[in-house]
């Protein structure tokens, strides 16, 4: 069974990067442009693992990850946020709920793509066996 990844970024640039990137690591790759979208493909789908933006039209990311959290169906999907604002706060994200985080400059490198493709297979491991 192939691992599903959502990607919620509005960036065309850095989501279709994404998906290149977990597409060629073998992932199935959904998308969406905005916090609703991603909202819904999230509860109809209930992928593996979520890489959130958090600054999104109608619902922003801070909100999405808080609804996320919130609801039965999706609280146990790890989310990872990606930011290009380096002064988000890190620590806060994860007491909300984020499994992760990466500033979206880290991942323009190739070491920085291989830590999110580690990060993505650790948790979907982690979250295999606590189902």
């Amino acid at each position: 069974m192939k691992t599903t990844i959502l990607i919620i970024d509005d960036s065309r640039f850095q989501r279709k990067a994404n998906e290149g990137t977990f597409g060629r690591a073998g992932y199935c790759v959904l998308s969406a442009v905005d916090g609703e979208e991603g909202l819904r493909i999230a509860r109809d789908k209930i992928p593996d693992v979520v890489l959130l933006d958090m600054m999104l039209p109608k619902l922003d990311g801070p909100a999405l990850l808080h609804v996320l959290k919130n609801d039965r169906r999706t609280a146990g999907i790890p989310v990872i946020v990606l930011s290009s604002l380096p002064q988000i706060n890190a620590a806060k994200l994860k007491s909300d709920g984020a499994a992760a985080y990466f500033e979206k400059s880290q991942l323009a490198t190739q070491k920085g793509s291989s830590e999110l493709i580690s990060t993505v297979e650790g948790l979907v491991s982690s979250s295999r066996i606590n189902r």
